[in-house]
């Protein structure tokens, strides 16, 4: 009774057996006898090899190997090996029913019985066909992205271990860092850091942030083989394994010096537009308000003047008038700075020898540097002619040795020095390509820091004590420079002194002009004229015509061009017009354009502070600066007279 049951459990437990390895379909699973036949066979063999149970029982198990494996004896082998050690596991490729290859996983169990006889072989197969192919696209895929990353030539591609030890090395880091892989692999990275950066630790500290957060980036100089150095982008990314352990590092690295220049010059150009732009709104500032002081000190000067004439000499009164001319003609002088700096200022350009008008005012500059300073002239033994106007250059010598003086309180040396320069076309610094006479002037002070140094030319910007600078005396240099086509350099540094540097077109004449006297209106005995004067400013109008009138001259006064134009009309014996420039709605120079349609002989003088007029413009006019002394008024009509038709002037001026 008891041997019937246990014979109906082992039966029961051997058929669920039966039942589960049939019901396994993505693994075969089958018996082979010892010498390799086939004596089970499950669902899951005939899917994966395409035999039934009927075709392959009884058949040798070596069916399922690829020829050359059966001709190199694999089958017997595995067999022998699993009878011997009692299993064999491995991979390779086996054949389906229909002759297609596919890659399996093989695992061969011996099976022995309690007395140790070799009973057969459990054999279970599992295609690995999908994950053969997947391997294969993963490592075609791995491939493909190591030839990309070795082909990569602008940017440096490389590994490193988690201490930092380069393990790979593309093209591109072996063009920028010029190291070969032969030469970098194994060594620490930090090598392609600067010296400074190493002392710091900062190859350290990179690889430090990188590890904690996952990712470092910045820019800095790095180091090539040969020792030069380049500007860096720098990226280094963490590399964990599933788990989150640390592999080590991936560092990309890119050459960006020539756009760090690029931007570095854009910067500089847009930084100088607005220092342009700045310049040119103060300078549109400033040339209006030079315009109305000069109308308002030319009123004081005219009118001083003649108190100056019709007063006796009174030891009372006159040392007064004589001491408020000096004043206004102090402001007149600081007025000519500010259009100075703003363009504006009427020059004489002429050719000028740099070496002489250096030694003619080398004793007004001893004079006005004192005792205590010595100035030195370094010139070659012959430069050629520039182009600029000679007071207003002297002028700005002067201030340039006078500011040299303040900065050198205790005494020095002050160097005057020339010499020929040319600029190339593709040559940067805002000068025209050409010759130049570069005159510097250099001095032995403190020197200038860099916040001083770039607002030295800024109007009214002085370090000096308050009484003791106006702030225009560089930027009327400045000016200066700028409409005589060149251009002011200022040097300097802390502790080291400071040059300006004149930097003057050469002239394209040789020589001189030669000037004829100025001719005196009375002295030439031109006679006396009916003469228009046309202001849009009363205190102005009544002033020139208060020095016509003491002149000798008859004067009708306009305050518009077109109360101008009407007086014309109404008076034909008008010899003369003296007109104001800056007036609104019409301009002295349209004015002047009118009357030269109606009445294309009538001299015209146009008086104004501004060096250049509107494009359009007569140029042939006679211009008279603002603010003028009664001299000056003299002189000009003189000019006048003398460029005008005789029966026009001398006729009219001898009937009356």
């Amino acid at each position: 009774m008891t041997a019937t049951v246990s014979a109906a459990k082992s039966s029961t437990i051997e058929g669920r057996y039966r039942l589960l390895v049939d019901a396994i379909t993505d693994y075969a699973i089958y018996m082979l006898d010892p010498h390799g036949l086939v004596i089970s066979w499950n669902i899951g063999a005939q899917r994966s090899k395409g035999y039934t149970e009927a075709e392959i029982i009884g058949e040798h198990f070596s069916r399922f190997y690829i020829p050359e494996d059966r001709e190199a004896g694999l089958p017997q082998r595995v067999l022998k090996m699993a009878a011997e050690t009692g299993r064999f596991e491995g991979e390779g490729w086996h054949l389906r029913k229909n002759g297609s290859r596919y890659w399996a996983h093989v695992a061969i169990d011996a099976i022995r019985n309690a007395e140790g006889d070799l009973l057969g072989f459990a054999k279970i197969t599992r295609d690995l066909s999908e994950r053969k192919k997947a391997e294969a696209e993963l490592k075609r895929s791995e491939e493909q992205f190591r030839i990309l990353v070795q082909g990569v030539a602008d940017y440096a591609i490389y590994m490193l271990d988690p201490q930092g030890y380069v393990s790979s090395w593309n093209l591109g880091a072996q063009r920028i860092k010029g190291y070969t892989q032969q030469d970098i692999l194994g060594q620490h990275f930090s090598r392609f850091y600067t010296e400074e950066d190493r002392a710091v630790g900062l190859p350290r500290k990179a690889l430090d942030i990188a590890a904690k957060v996952g990712r470092f980036e910045n820019e800095g100089w790095r180091v090539r083989k040969d020792g030069s150095r380049f500007w860096a982008s720098v990226v280094i990314d963490a590399i964990r394994e599933s788990d989150g352990s640390l592999l080590g590092f991936a560092k990309v690295t890119r050459d960006i010096t020539e756009k760090r220049e690029t931007q570095r010059t854009l910067e500089q150009a847009r930084e100088e537009l607005f220092q342009a732009q700045k310049m040119e709104a103060v300078g549109q500032l400033t040339g209006g308000m030079a315009h109305d002081f000069n109308n308002l000190l030319m009123a004081v000067l005219g009118s001083l003047e003649i108190m100056r004439k019709r007063i006796a000499d009174n030891p009372n009164i006159t040392p007064l008038i004589d001491n408020a001319i000096q004043g206004a003609q102090r402001g007149a002088a600081l007025t000519q700075r500010m259009l100075a700096f703003s363009r504006r200022q009427e020059l004489n350009f002429e050719p000028l020898d740099v070496i002489e008008l250096v030694r003619n005012m080398t004793d007004l500059l001893q004079r006005s540097m004192g005792p205590s300073m010595m100035i030195e002239t370094h010139f070659p033994l012959s430069l050629p002619m520039v182009k600029s106007d000679a007071n207003q250059l002297e002028n700005a010598l002067l201030n340039l040795a006078v500011n040299a003086r303040d900065a050198m309180p205790n005494g020095g040396s002050l160097v005057i020095a020339a010499k020929l320069r040319e600029i190339a076309k593709d040559e940067s610094g805002g000068l025209k390509a050409g010759s130049y006479v570069c005159l510097a002037v250099r001095d032995e002070g403190d020197g200038m820091d860099e916040e001083t140094l770039a607002n030295a030319i800024t109007p009214f910007f002085t370090t000096k004590g308050v009484g003791k600078g106006t702030g225009l005396g560089l930027p009327m240099v400045q000016g200066l420079m700028a409409q005589s086509g060149g251009k002011l350099i200022l040097k300097s540094c802390r502790g080291e002194g400071t040059t300006a540097e004149l930097w003057l077109p050469v002239a394209a004449e040789t020589r001189k002009r030669k000037e004829e006297p100025a001719k005196e209106a009375v002295s030439a005995g031109v006679g006396s004229f009916n003469i228009l004067a046309v202001d849009d400013d009363v205190l102005v109008l009544m002033n020139t015509a208060f020095m016509l009138e003491d002149l000798g001259h008859t004067v009708l006064q306009a305050h518009s061009g077109e109360e101008a134009l009407k007086l014309l009309e109404d008076h034909n014996d008008v010899h003369l017009v003296i007109t104001d420039h800056a007036m609104p709605r019409m301009t002295g120079s349209e004015l002047a354009t009118a009357i030269a349609e109606r009445q294309p002989d009538l001299p015209v003088i146009l008086a104004t502070g501004y060096a250049e007029l509107p494009p359009g413009s007569n140029s042939d006019l006679l211009r008279l600066p603002k603010p003028f002394n009664q001299n000056q008024l003299a002189s000009v009509i003189a000019k006048a007279a003398a460029k005008a038709p005789i029966a026009n002037i001398t006729s009219a001026a001898g009937g009356r």
